[in-house]
Parts: structure tokens; sequence; C-alpha cells
């Protein structure tokens, strides 16, 4: 974990921020007149919430379903009701 003073961290912001980013360094330590001030440390990121597949088995699509006609179709949906 290195340690950086102050004035060393505003003017190398942009790397520091990117060595943390990248793994780099875990966390980054700002010193004011050597003594910790601040942690330097990446957001943990979210990670989405997996939609693919959230219907699974839950759906019976019809064996004949690409020859139905649209008014079939539109039935199966309840549209028009």
């Amino acid at each position: 974990m290195p340690t950086v003073n102050i004035h060393k961290a505003k003017t190398e912001l942009s790397r520091l921020i990117e060595a943390v980013e990248s793994g780099e360094a875990a966390e980054i330590i700002i010193a004011r007149n050597g003594k910790p001030a601040a942690r330097l440390v990446p957001l943990a990121k979210k990670s989405p919430k997996a939609r693919i597949g959230f219907l699974k088995g839950e759906l019976k699509i019809p064996d004949d379903f690409d020859e139905m006609g649209q008014a079939q179709i539109a039935d199966l949906f309840g549209v028009g009701k």
C-alpha cells in the first residue's frame, strides 16, 4: 500500500486513480506531513442483475407457433380482449 503526500497526490491524481482502478494498487494512502490523512480505493463495481433466462420454464410456446396466423397469436397474448 503506497503512501504519497498531498502535493504529489494533487499533481498525479489521474495516475493514482488509474492505479487503483486497474488493480495495480489495492489502495493508496494520502498523507499530510507524513501522517495518513485519507485512503484512495476503487469503488466496488455493481454487477447488473441477470435478466437472461428469468422466465425459463414459465412460458409455453406452441409447437406450431411459426405457422399460426396473426389472429391466433393475438389470442394467445390476450390482445383485443
